[in-house]
Formats: structure tokens, C-alpha cells, sequence
């Protein structure tokens, strides 16, 4: 079984998956395999640098090789078509990888295994997974961590808040709920259940098959 694990900034996926694994439930993170398609030698980064290459110029990568995520970020957010054929780029891909990341996980012999992703649901990817669980955390504190982690004020914090999809939104899709506004060890305790209950949910299919 797979688990999409989601959740709006700072709201603190990777802390929780980590607690998940603790009990034995590996996982990938969409965001690493995000940053590896677009790695030198990777036929995405060579289609983004050759759409931006300049005469003479470096276009959007560094000089050795790299992406640079600034100068691209600032080309996509200003413009919605080019967002677009980024992430007709970059999505299939990032797919296609997540798929032989979590096949990999799954033949361990895991109970279940997570697919964590902040953009599970705009993404599409909620459509790889069998359960969503949604890391929910109030507003206020999404824009204090962030103001603090990223070292950003708190205008910023709440203008990154603002462009993801909405806490509502949100949480009407999720098939479970992680309230991660307490204490580590209320987390925990909440992961503890959420294990129990994945186990079961698997043992009871395995006993269908």
C-alpha cells in the first residue's frame, strides 16, 4: 500500500515520515526526486537549457553545469505558459522516477510505504497513491516556521502560504489527518495510531487476495 503524505509548508511532512520509518514504513520525497531529474546529464536539464540559452550567456545554469533554480524560478513565476511547459518537462518524469522508487520500496517488504509530496494533490500524484494523509498545521504557524526557517519576513512567509492550495482544500481531500501544531510526542503518539491502522488496512487486503 501506498501512503501520499502532504501538507502545506512547514507543516512538518519530513519530520513525520521520518517518525514513520521509525516503525518500519520506508519512503521517497517527490522534492529530492525532483532535484534529480534536472541533474547534469539528465535529458530534462538539457531541454530546460537549451529553451534558455542566451548568446554567450549561461542562460539558466550555473557555470559548472548545474541548474540555477533562482534564474529559473524568476522566469516561471512570471509567466504561467512557461510554469506550464517546465512542468510538462519536468512532471512525467519526476513520475516515471517516483514509480521506480516506490516499486523498489514496495519489493522490501515494507507493510506499506510513503510517497511524500507537497504538491500531491496538484500534481496529480495522489493518483499513485491508496491513502492521502494531510500534515495539517493552523496558518499562523505555517507563516511563523517559514518566516524562521527560511529567513524570510513575515510578508514573504505569507505570500508562500497564499500560493498553495487552500487548508480546506486540503484537508476535504485527505483520507486521514495529522493535527502537527503540538508537541513532537503528540505526533508521535498520532503516527503510532495511523501505523496500527495502515497495518490492519494491509493485513485485511492480503487476507482478501
Amino acid at each position: 500500500m501506498i501512503i501520499g503524505v502532504t501538507g502545506g509548508i512547514a507543516s512538518g511532512k519530513s519530520t513525520v515520515a521520518r517518525a514513520f520509518e521509525a516503525l518500519g514504513a520506508p519512503w521517497v520525497d517527490a522534492d529530492d526526486v525532483a532535484r534529480e531529474v534536472v541533474e547534469p546529464g539528465e535529458p530534462a536539464l538539457a531541454e530546460i537549457a537549451a529553451r534558455y540559452a542566451r548568446d554567450g550567456e549561461p542562460g539558466v545554469l550555473n557555470e559548472d553545469g548545474t541548474l540555477n533554480r533562482r534564474a529559473l524560478r524568476e522566469i516561471v513565476f512570471a509567466d504561467p505558459a512557461e510554469r506550464r511547459w517546465l512542468e510538462s518537462v519536468t512532471h512525467p518524469r519526476i513520475r516515471a522516477r517516483l514509480t521506480e522508487h516506490l516499486a523498489r520500496l514496495q519489493a522490501s517488504g515494507a507493510p506499506y510505504v510513503l510517497l511524500v509530496s507537497p504538491l500531491l494533490f496538484e500534481s496529480g500524484q495522489s493518483e499513485m497513491a491508496d491513502r492521502c494523509l494531510v500534515i495539517d498545521v493552523p496558518e499562523a504557524l505555517q507563516i511563523e516556521r517559514t518566516a524562521a526557517r527560511d529567513d524570510v519576513d513575515e510578508a514573504q512567509a505569507r505570500a508562500i502560504v497564499a500560493a498553495q492550495m487552500p487548508r480546506a482544500e486540503r484537508l476535504a481531500r485527505a483520507d486521514d489527518v495529522l493535527d502537527n501544531s503540538g508537541s513532537e510526542e503528540a505526533m508521535r503518539r498520532r503516527v503510532a495510531e495511523l501505523d496500527r491502522r495502515y497495518r490492519q488496512i494491509t493485513s485485511d487486503q492480503s487476507h482478501e487476495k
